[in-house]
C-alpha cells in the first residue's frame, strides 16, 4: 500500500483528469467505447485512493485526542503499511512490557535463567503505590516462578514483577541491545516502573517509534526471534491481557484475538495525559493478520475518548480487510 502526500480529493481530481485525457484520447483516434472504469484507471492508482481516504479517516479519528497520535499499521499477509506519526517518538509506558519479556525469554531460550526457577519476593521491595496484583496476592512476601512473574507483567501490567524481571535480566541497557540486536533500533529502553513514578519527565525516556512496535509485533507473529515455546508462551500471555479492554478490542467483533500490550500513564495539573497506548496482532475472522500500535500522546481529552480512539482507529483497519 503506498501513500501519496496528496490529499483525498487533489487525489479525485487527478482520477478525473486522467479520465478526461483517456476518453479525449480515445475520440481523437477515432476509437471511443464505453470503457468501465478499471479499464481505463491503472489497479494500483485505485489502491493508492483506496488508502489515502482510508489514511485520512484515522487522521480524523486521531483529532479527536487533541493530542499527538501516533499509528502504524501492517498487513502481516502482504507486508502493506500505513502510518500516521510513524516516526515520533512517543512513550511506551507499559507497552514496554512487551520487549521487556522477550528479552526475559531470549535468556531462557539461551538457558540463562528458566521459566521455572523462584523468584523471592520481598515486602519491602513491593511499593504500595503502584499496580501489582502480584504485590496484592503476596503482601507480605513469598516465592513465585519466573514464568508466573512474566504472568503478572504481561497479562496484568504488573509494576512490581516488571522490575523483578528487568534486574533479573540484567537491566534496561541489557534489554534495549537485544531489541535493538532484533533490527528493532528505533526504540529506547532507559528506566523501571519505580524510576519513572518518581519524575513526571522520566517516563519520555522509554520511547518508541509506532513503526518500531509493528515491526516486533511482526517478529513475534512470525516466531523469528524466540524458540517456538518461548514464542508461544509471550502469544498467549498477550492473548490472556486484562488490560485496556475498551482500547484495540473495544469495536471489534466478540471473540476477535488479539494478542496485545497496554500502556497507560498519569494525568498531570494541566489535565495533561501523556500516554495511553495498544499495541498489538489483530487475528480477524477471515483470517488475516494485522499488526497495529497506536499511542495517544500528551492529550488533554478524558480517558473515554482516548480510549475511543485507539478502538475506532483498530475497527477501521479491521472493516478494510475484512470486506477485501
Amino acid at each position: 500500500m503506498v501513500i501519496l502526500p496528496y490529499s483525498y480529493s487533489t487525489i479525485k481530481q487527478l482520477l478525473l483528469f486522467q479520465l478526461i485525457n483517456i476518453v479525449t484520447q480515445n475520440k481523437h483516434h477515432g476509437m471511443f467505447r464505453k470503457l468501465s472504469l478499471l479499464t481505463i484507471i491503472p489497479l494500483s492508482f485505485i489502491t493508492v485512493l483506496h488508502a489515502q481516504s482510508l489514511r485520512e479517516k484515522v487522521q480524523q479519528i486521531a483529532a479527536e485526542a487533541k493530542g499527538k497520535v501516533g499509528v502504524a499499521y501492517v498487513d502481516l499477509e502482504t507486508g502493506d503499511t500505513l502510518t500516521l506519526n510513524g516516526t515520533a517518538h512517543l512513550p511506551m509506558q507499559s507497552t514496554f512490557k512487551f520487549p521487556i519479556a522477550m528479552a526475559v525469554l531470549h535468556d531462557v531460550d539461551g538457558g540463562k535463567l528458566s521459566l521455572d526457577q523462584k523468584i523471592r519476593l520481598r515486602k519491602k521491595d513491593m511499593p504500595l503505590k503502584t499496580w501489582s496484583p502480584m504485590r496484592d496476592k503476596y503482601p507480605d512476601g513469598g516465592e513465585v516462578t519466573l514464568q508466573e512473574a512474566l504472568g503478572y507483567m504481561v497479562s496484568q501490567s504488573d509494576n512490581v514483577a516488571c522490575d523483578v524481571l528487568i534486574k533479573l535480566t540484567g537491566g534496561t541497557d541489557k534489554i534495549e541491545s537485544y531489541i535493538h540486536s532484533l533490527g528493532v533500533t528505533d526504540i529506547a529502553i532507559k528506566a523501571t516502573e519505580a524510576e519513572m513514578a518518581k519524575e513526571w519527565n522520566v517516563q519520555y525516556t522509554n520511547w518508541s517509534e509506532p513503526i518500531a512496535y509493528t515491526k516486533l509485533l511482526s517478529i513475534l507473529y512470525k516466531g523469528t526471534a524466540l524458540s517456538l515455546k518461548s514464542n508461544d508462551i509471550l502469544w498467549k500471555m498477550m492473548v490472556n491481557t486484562t488490560t485496556g479492554p475498551k482500547r484495540l478490542k473495544g469495536l471489534l467483533p466478540s471473540g476477535t484475538i488479539v494478542a496485545h500490550k497496554t500502556g497507560t500513564s498519569g494525568t498531570n495539573d494541566k489535565g495533561i495525559t501523556a500516554a495511553t497506548n495498544d499495541v498489538g496482532v489483530i487475528q480477524l475472522f477471515n483470517k488475516k493478520h494485522i499488526a497495529l500500535a497506536v499511542m495517544v500522546s500528551d492529550s488533554p481529552a478524558d480517558e473515554v475518548t482516548r480510549e475511543a480512539v485507539i478502538a475506532k482507529i483498530a475497527k477501521a483497519f479491521a472493516d478494510n480487510l475484512s470486506v477485501q
